[in-house]
Parts: structure tokens; C-alpha cells; sequence
């Protein structure tokens, strides 16, 4: 049962991540239903200001001894730098060794690299972070397309919205649905949100001057909606098929036909964003002979449909929002 949550505070908290925990643990809930939580907000030095990434400060009433008990220790967001507090990432360490289930939202997770705590483990992060999140803990398992993962007695989560996705997530796991449930109507939010980080992470056309084959990839981005064989496509590199195959994944990291099909899908996404087009006339425009293969690919690209994400990222439905 989860009754003590606790949450660490650290110079340069970012105050919304840390609003996202307090508005699911720490609000008195009781009326709909909800068990009530036990909720502490921690420091370093308990009673003094923490300053924040926007110019406000919090005051954490307990000291990091509070964590040593409490069934779950959430650390929020916090501005990135070479060192963090030797203090916390010791308390976090013994609470962890101890059976305290750890949460972090966004960057938040850099404190559980930094203790060593998501070694060999499978863990995610907000996406602009992930590249220097892998350099500076090559052992982790980052998985930078999902909103959250649960690793048991870790939870991290990607950046902002998805610290909400992962805080009902919790709930939902060792409460219930109903608990869950009736934290999301207040919140007034969807308890579980379709698809992962995919479909927020900004993909722009690759080029590189440096690339012998990037005259070719602009044909074949130019004319996206046309069918490219291999044959034809190293005919206009002027080289063998299978120099011009061995080179393009040296050069790109993936063969011709998963690089196509990735464009077309990026392309997808620009019409879906930009136009009111029928799917099936976004389809042939991208390069996909029917809006099924369309569906088939965008999805497993991106994590959820075309429609889905037009209702999302549409500029005209945000601008009638």
C-alpha cells in the first residue's frame, strides 16, 4: 500500500515537475475516494530557501532523514550541472537499498544516474536530454520514445506532462483504477495518454554536406512519392549496388529502404501538421501506396496514428483551441 511520499528538493528545481507530484500526493483527495497520503517535501537543509529555475524559492520543511521510511521518493526536475549534492544522492542511495520506490519527472532522472541507481536498468528522460543523459551514464538503458518506464522499484518518466503519466501510473499500480481515475478527472486529464515521446521529438530532414550520397538523398527527398529501388538509386551514385548499399549505411546508419520510409513518414507528419488533407491523399503525397501502409509505418514510427496525431499537432486545431 502506498501511504508516505516524499519529494527532494534540490537548488534549481523546476517548479512545475515538483507541482506535478504535489497536485497528485499531496492534495487531500479523500472526497473522491482516494486513500490520503502521507506527503513530505524534503531538503538538504530543511527550513531553508531552495532557489528555482524561475526565479521563486521553496522552503522544504523536512530534512533528507524524512526519506529514510517513505514508500515512494519523488525527485523533480532540476537544472543540469557536473555535480549534485553528495548529501542527496546518499539519502537517495540507503532509502533506495531500503525498499523506497523512486520516481523521477524529466532531468530529475540525472540524480538517479548520478547515484548509480539506474546502472544496467531500463529508464527514460525527456528527449532533448537523452543524447547527454547516454554519454554521461552509458550504462543505463534509455529508451527515449516512451512517456514513462516502470522498472519496478525505479519509475522514470520524460519531460513535464509525462511526470503526470507516470504519478497516476503509480497510483494505478498500487491502488487501483479508481484511484486513478478520480486523480485525473480532478486534474481533469486523460488517466492514460496514447502513445509515447515519439511523437513529440522533433525529426528534420538530415543533410550533410560531408555525405558523398547526399546528392541522392535529395532526389529521393524530392521526389519522396515516387518508388526507388537500390538499382536505380546507385546508378545515380554511379557505383555497384552493393558499394552504393555498404556506403549508405556507413553514411546514414540504416539502409535505403528504412531511411525512405522514414522521410515519408516525417513528410506525413508535415501534411498532417500543416493541411486538412484526406489521409489517404497524405499517403500517396508521402509515398505510401495506400493509407494503411500509411497507418502501418506512422504508427510504429511514431507510436500513434495519423489521425491521432493530427488531433494533437494540427495547426488549425490548435489555432480554433
Amino acid at each position: 500500500m502506498l501511504r508516505n511520499v516524499a519529494v527532494v528538493l534540490i537548488d534549481g528545481v523546476a517548479p512545475f515537475e515538483f507541482g506535478v507530484v504535489c497536485e497528485v500526493f499531496g492534495i487531500d483527495r479523500t472526497e473522491d475516494g482516494v486513500p490520503p497520503f502521507e506527503f513530505r517535501v524534503c531538503g538538504e537543509r530543511p527550513g531553508e530557501p531552495v532557489g528555482t529555475n524561475v526565479g521563486v524559492q521553496l522552503v522544504p520543511e523536512l530534512g533528507l532523514d524524512a526519506l529514510a521510511d517513505a514508500d515512494l521518493i519523488a525527485v523533480p526536475a532540476a537544472r543540469l550541472r557536473e555535480h549534485y549534492p553528495p548529501a542527496v544522492l546518499q539519502a537517495l542511495r540507503e532509502a533506495h537499498a531500503s525498499g523506497s520506490t523512486l520516481l523521477s519527472v524529466c532531468s530529475g532522472a540525472f540524480l538517479l544516474g548520478e547515484a548509480g541507481l539506474l546502472d544496467d536498468r531500463p529508464c527514460t528522460v525527456h528527449w532533448h536530454h537523452a543524447a547527454a543523459f547516454t554519454e554521461r551514464f552509458p550504462r543505463a538503458q534509455v529508451d527515449p520514445n516512451v512517456l514513462y518506464v516502470d522498472d519496478g522499484d525505479i519509475v522514470t518518466s520524460a519531460g513535464t506532462a509525462a511526470g503526470i503519466d507516470a504519478c497516476l501510473h503509480i497510483v494505478r499500480r498500487e491502488l487501483g483504477t479508481g484511484p486513478a481515475t478520480a486523480i485525473a478527472r480532478r486534474m481533469v486529464v486523460p488517466p492514460q495518454r496514447e502513445g509515447g515521446q515519439r511523437q513529440f521529438i522533433e525529426m528534420p530532414v538530415p543533410t550533410n554536406a560531408a555525405m558523398s550520397l547526399q546528392p541522392v538523398l535529395d532526389t529521393m527527398l524530392e521526389s519522396i512519392d515516387t518508388e526507388h529501388t537500390v538499382a536505380e538509386l546507385a546508378r545515380r551514385a554511379r557505383l555497384s549496388e552493393r558499394t552504393f548499399a555498404r556506403r549508405f549505411v556507413a553514411e546514414t546508419g540504416t539502409t535505403p529502404v528504412r531511411w525512405l520510409t522514414a522521410q515519408r513518414v516525417l513528410h506525413a507528419r508535415k501534411l498532417l501538421e500543416e493541411t486538412s488533407l484526406a489521409v489517404e491523399e497524405i499517403a500517396r503525397r508521402s509515398g505510401f501506396s495506400t493509407a494503411a501502409l500509411l497507418r502501418h509505418h506512422f504508427y510504429k514510427d511514431i507510436g500513434v496514428s495519423p489521425n491521432a496525431y493530427r488531433r494533437t499537432f494540427s495547426t488549425s486545431s490548435l489555432t480554433s483551441a
